[in-house]
């Protein structure tokens, strides 16, 4: 009972440690988005909606194709150091963005984000895993994923700071990247990496091609990852765009925009989470479909959120600024639900030794089409394809989504695995 316990106060622990992490990840990511008005102004040789699209784009797909990578390091030499490393090498990289002079040097800046972050989520939810029994994997990654979605919160306000003559954009960037890098000293002195069960510790040699064939010879794997991928198109909109678009839309400020794009629908995506992880782990106690079943009711809400959207953009010009942000509240609820459970559903379907690199496949694949999903959504504004139009496509794909995630199978061996 004492060893019980002491694992479980270690289990949380490595959550509690994790949220900040989480929350720095995505917060250096958004404030970017927050700031597109300083920042195009500050640096001229940015020049079009295309070529910022294509900036968002490039940071995605420099990150997509390190994510496998960063995920076979992490199941092969431990999740604990690639984590740690992860978090200082792309503090120091949001440190220099704030130092930028052109648009090649923020390319390249965001490039090198791209390259350090990609190892950090595969590793962090695979290391939550390990710790976190089925009882409560769903409620553990909730809580995690909750860092992420404060930390979109706070970048939102990143256009108040841009807009503050005494700050500025860049300023924000050299405070996080300086809070990164000095959190990377306790994070390695406290974090430890789950124990493994012997059998998977011998199995830990086997190649990264058997890995890779493994997950890719799994039907229920492929399903996860189109799963995963489709609603990313839309989601990367909402984070890169939504403040632009708001701005743009409602002729509002920078620093109103930010918040209203971030705010509202974050704060319900918190809301989401934590239903979601209480739902599922319930679920899982009458079926082995509870996170699977939980994560579809979520993207049922995405849908209906998506389709509120597009009539919030209408060409009619009687959408609101209230209806959009309601929208986006409904898209916040079911995202919840939806992220928290991708993990959970992988441990369903794949052994701990393949879950970091499963995971890192499924950012593969998803993060370059969100890539593809940000240049293609700045190239069609520039071209003046209405925005009811490219919300209303986001909604088909999420539609979906619902029928792929219902096709998924778990595995009986590892439905309750340690």
């Amino acid at each position: 009972m004492t060893d019980s316990r002491s694992h479980l106060r270690t289990a949380w622990l490595v959550v509690a440690l994790l949220w900040p992490v989480a929350l720095l990840n995505y917060l250096d990511r958004q404030l970017l988005a927050s700031m597109k008005t300083s920042v195009m102004e500050a640096i001229p040789s940015i020049g079009t909606q295309e070529n910022w699209g294509y900036m968002l784009g490039q940071f995605k797909w420099v990150y997509a194709a390190v994510s496998p990578l960063g995920g076979l390091l992490a199941d092969r030499f431990g999740r604990r150091w690639v984590i740690c490393g992860s978090l200082f090498v792309w503090s120091a990289v949001t440190w220099w963005t704030g130092h930028v002079g052109s648009y090649g040097e923020l390319l390249w800046a965001r490039s090198a984000m791209g390259i350090s972050e990609a190892c950090y989520i595969p590793a962090a939810l695979a290391l939550i895993a390990d710790h976190h029994s089925g009882a409560t994997r769903s409620r553990a990654m909730g809580l995690h994923q909750m860092g992420i979605y404060c930390g979109v919160i706070l970048g939102g306000f990143g256009g108040y700071v841009a807009d503050d003559p005494r700050l500025g954009w860049r300023s924000a960037f050299d405070l996080c990247g300086i809070v990164g890098m000095l959190y990377a000293v306790p994070l390695a002195l406290l974090l430890r990496d789950g124990r493994r069960p012997v059998a998977e510790r011998e199995r830990q040699s086997s190649s990264v091609f058997a890995t890779l064939s493994d997950l890719l010879a799994n039907p229920s794997f492929i399903l996860l990852v189109l799963y995963f991928t489709l609603p990313a198109l839309a989601g990367w909109v909402v984070r890169d765009w939504m403040p632009a678009i708001l701005k743009e839309r409602f002729r509002i400020g920078q620093g109103q925009a930010g918040v209203s794009a971030t705010l509202y629908w974050q704060l319900a995506a918190i809301v989401g989470a934590a239903a979601g992880g209480w739902l599922a782990d319930r679920w899982m106690r009458v079926s082995s479909r509870g996170r699977i079943n939980t994560s579809a009711l979520g993207m049922a809400l995405i849908v209906v959120a998506l389709f509120g959207t597009a009539l919030a953009f209408g060409d009619g010009g009687g959408g609101s600024l209230g209806a959009a942000i309601g929208a986006l509240v409904v898209f916040g609820l079911g995202w919840g639900l939806f992220d928290i459970n991708n993990m959970p559903i992988l441990c369903q379907i794949a052994p701990p030794r393949q879950r970091a690199t499963g995971y890192g496949l499924m950012n593969m694949v998803s993060i370059s089409c969100g890539g593809l999903a940000d240049w293609g959504f700045g190239t069609l504004r520039d071209r003046g394809v209405p925005l009811a139009v490219i919300f209303a496509g986001f909604a088909t794909c999420a539609i979906l989504s619902v029928a792929l995630v219902l096709l998924i199978r778990p595995r009986p061996d590892l439905t309750g695995d340690p």
